[in-house]
């Protein structure tokens, strides 16, 4: 699929609603527009958020709805080049020093070049979509090196000299802002933050993602997990725990356990911390009968 291929698919910010509902995934005016955007403009989109919010699908969802591979950099401290962008496979450079003998070999010919996600976005722009996951668990090096990239779509290596795609991929970088990021990363970027959702479309959310659940357990859900995120938690639920809570609440009371008791007895696919289940313990039965009511 050719950029211009993905800018007309994507030609206003209401195709890419609707087209997003098409792969399942609710998005609201504000992240529509900023894909939008960032397709027709040729620019990365940086989605931060905290964790849970639907950032990373976001980024499957536009690959889904394109047709293209996925490509995902997951971000973690003391990521290097060698990881992200390329490396020299030097195993294969002595073997073929030894088998040329008194021979010529070029040991930086593409046979050599192991190509990590940055290049092989570059090499194959129009098939893929470039998923930089959670680059605050990055350090500031690390982002040094992503400027060359973000800025022109291109990598330089010393031995072969610049690599530069023929058109620009899409590239989404996502964070949970456990850190400030670069001014001059962010400077390359669309921004939009991803807030948790209302209860109305959270509850959509799960209709939408779930099994079999009803309306008024999903709605349920949403609004005892909306309150549940108001407390002080180390690990608040993300959107695919309340899908989980839904789903197994769901499947308990089938089995026969009424609403009130399934709901905390499937606590464990919502919260999954130890002392978060403390701290919510004397308070669960009350917010899930409320939001029950």
């Amino acid at each position: 699929m050719r950029e211009d291929t993905a800018k007309t698919m994507l030609d206003t910010p209401e195709t890419v609603t609707e087209l997003f509902e098409d792969v399942a995934y609710i998005a609201d005016d504000g992240l529509a527009t900023a894909v939008f955007l960032a397709v027709q403009l040729g620019k990365p989109l940086l989605l931060e958020g905290a964790p849970g919010v639907g950032k990373t699908e976001a980024a499957k969802a536009v690959a889904d709805i394109l047709g293209r591979q996925l490509i995902r950099l997951q971000c973690y401290e003391g990521i290097d080049a060698q990881h992200a962008l390329y490396e020299w496979n030097y195993q294969r450079q002595l073997l073929a020093i030894r088998q040329a003998g008194e021979g010529e070999v070029d040991i930086y010919d593409d046979r050599f070049l192991i190509a990590r996600p940055l290049l092989r976005s570059l090499q194959a722009p129009e098939d893929t979509v470039l998923l930089i996951d959670e680059i605050d668990r990055s350090d500031h090096e690390f982002e040094a090196l992503l400027l060359e990239y973000l800025s022109d779509f291109q990598i330089s290596i010393p031995e072969r000299g610049t690599i530069t795609a023929a058109s620009r991929p899409i590239v989404i970088l996502t964070s949970n802002r456990t850190r400030e990021l670069a001014e001059a990363l962010r400077r390359r970027c669309i921004y939009h933050w991803i807030a948790y959702p209302d209860p109305s479309l959270e509850a959509a959310i799960i209709m939408l993602r779930a099994g079999n659940v009803a309306e008024r357990t999903a709605r349920a859900v949403a609004n005892a997990v909306g309150a549940i995120r108001t407390r002080p938690l180390a690990k608040p639920p993300g959107i695919s725990e309340a899908v989980e809570w839904a789903n197994a609440a769901t499947v308990l009371e089938k089995g026969g356990s009424p609403w009130p008791e399934a709901f905390r007895r499937a606590i464990g696919v919502l919260i999954k911390d130890e002392e978060d289940l403390a701290t919510m313990a004397p308070e669960l039965d009350a917010i899930v009968e409320e939001a029950m009511a």
